[in-house]
């Protein structure tokens, strides 16, 4: 049980990485924007290290506080269900 938890905090992480990036690039070209309210449910459901990490690396997000922190927090939490689950 604890591997599946890890693989799909991982997963999420890794689509929430990309989601930040391919949402920059949108907002970029003025394409179609991917909602807030998505990015956010990426975060809390898993992808909160991903989502933050791809926040810093895109500079995308970043002005936004509650973005900044609530991302942050996400992370946080994240990479410690993560250090729990494997006994690290």
């Amino acid at each position: 049980m604890e591997n599946v938890l890890v693989g799909w905090i991982l997963i999420l992480s890794a689509y929430g990485f990309v989601m930040m990036g391919y949402d920059k690039r949108q907002a970029q070209n003025g394409g179609w924007r991917v909602p807030e309210r998505t990015l956010w449910m990426i975060a809390i459901l898993g992808g909160g290290a991903g989502s933050y990490a791809g926040m810093q690396a895109f500079r995308h997000k970043t002005k936004h506080t509650a973005f900044r922190v609530g991302f942050l927090m996400l992370a946080i939490a994240d990479l410690a269900a993560v250090l729990y689950l494997t006994g690290s």
